[in-house]
C-alpha cells in the first residue's frame, strides 16, 4: 500500500501544504527534491497517484454534470515554470487521470502579432474553459510579467501594471464561479541540465529540444527572481499560487493530483437532480 504523510503534515492539505507565502519567498531555499506531505519513495508515489484516480473520476464527473445541467463552476489549472519542468509531463500522467471530454487545454506560445494589439490578456480569455470544464493552461498570461521581464520585452511601468491587471482578471474568473489553481513546477538548474542533456542523447527527443533553451538557462537567476515577483504580487486569496518540488517526476505528478482533488473537493457540487419524473421512466422502462 502506498505510505501516508506522517505528523504533523497529515493534518494539511496538499494545497496548504504548497501554498505560497508572499511574504517569505525564496526559491532558492525550497529544496527542489522535497516530497512535502508524503514520505514514500517512487513506486509508492506512483500506487499512490493510481489510487486516486477514482476520486478524480467522481469530482471532475460532477462537474461536467453541473456544468451540463445549466451549472457555471469551472476550474483552471495554470501550469507554469522553466524549460523541462515537467508541464507536458503533468498532463500527461496527471491531467491524463480526466476524462478528455471534459478538459481542455490550451498552450502559449509568443503571441501573434493580431494578439499584441488586442492586449496580452485577450487571447486567454479567448482559451478559459467552459462552465463544467477543467481547463489547462501550459504556461499562461504569467508569460507577460515573466519572459517580458526578463527578455525586456516591456517597460517596468507596463509589466508593473500588469501585476494588477492578473490579479483585477483573476478576481474576476473567481466571482463568475471558475476556480483558479495555479502552480509553479520547480526544478534545480542542475536538474534542468540533466534533463537537456537527455534530449540532446535521445535522437527520440531531438524534437523536444531548441537552441533557444540554453538562451533562456543563461538568464536563470533573473527568471528565478521574475518568478518571486510574479508570485507575490499575483498571490492572493481568490487565487493563490503553489510551488511543487519538481525534480522528482513522480512526486510533481501526485502532487498536482492532490492540488486538483483538493480544488475539486471544495467546489462541493453534488449531483444535479432529475429534471423529469423518475418513477414514470421506471414504468415507461418496464413496459418497453
Amino acid at each position: 500500500m502506498p505510505k501516508k504523510a506522517t505528523n504533523p503534515a497529515e493534518k494539511r492539505t496538499w494545497s496548504q501544504l504548497l501554498r505560497v507565502d508572499p511574504d517569505h519567498l525564496e526559491l532558492s531555499a525550497l529544496d527542489t527534491r522535497a516530497t512535502p506531505g508524503f514520505d514514500g519513495g517512487k513506486s509508492d508515489g506512483r500506487a499512490a497517484l493510481q489510487a486516486l484516480e477514482p476520486a478524480i473520476d467522481e469530482l471532475q464527473e460532477r462537474l461536467y454534470a453541473h456544468g451540463r445541467t445549466g451549472g457555471h463552476r469551472r476550474l483552471l489549472l495554470v501550469l507554469q515554470g522553466m524549460d523541462t519542468s515537467g508541464k507536458g509531463g503533468t498532463m500527461r500522467k496527471t491531467v491524463g487521470l480526466m476524462d478528455p471530454q471534459g478538459v481542455s487545454i490550451r498552450a502559449f506560445g509568443a503571441p501573434t502579432p493580431e494578439e499584441r494589439r488586442r492586449g496580452f490578456l485577450w487571447r486567454i480569455r479567448q482559451a478559459l474553459p467552459r462552465p463544467g470544464q477543467v481547463g489547462v493552461f501550459d504556461r499562461s498570461h504569467y508569460e507577460d510579467v515573466l519572459a517580458a521581464r526578463v527578455r525586456k520585452l516591456s517597460t517596468p511601468d507596463v509589466i508593473e501594471r500588469r501585476y494588477a491587471a492578473i490579479n483585477a482578471f483573476e478576481a474576476e474568473l473567481v466571482e463568475s464561479g471558475c476556480s483558479v489553481l495555479k502552480v509553479m513546477l520547480h526544478i534545480s538548474r542542475a536538474e534542468q541540465k540533466e534533463r537537456l542533456g537527455e534530449r540532446l542523447e535521445n535522437p527520440e527527443k531531438h524534437w523536444k529540444y531548441a537552441p533557444s533553451d540554453l538562451a533562456d538557462r543563461a538568464l536563470w537567476d533573473e527568471y528565478q527572481h521574475a518568478y518571486e515577483l510574479a508570485l507575490s504580487r499575483c498571490h492572493t486569496d481568490a487565487a493563490p499560487w503553489h510551488v511543487v518540488p519538481a525534480d522528482r517526476k513522480w512526486y510533481r505528478n501526485l502532487a498536482v493530483a492532490h492540488l486538483v482533488v483538493d480544488r475539486l473537493r471544495a467546489m462541493d457540487l453534488d449531483w444535479p437532480p432529475a429534471d423529469f419524473d423518475v418513477a414514470a421512466e421506471r414504468a415507461k422502462l418496464r413496459a418497453s
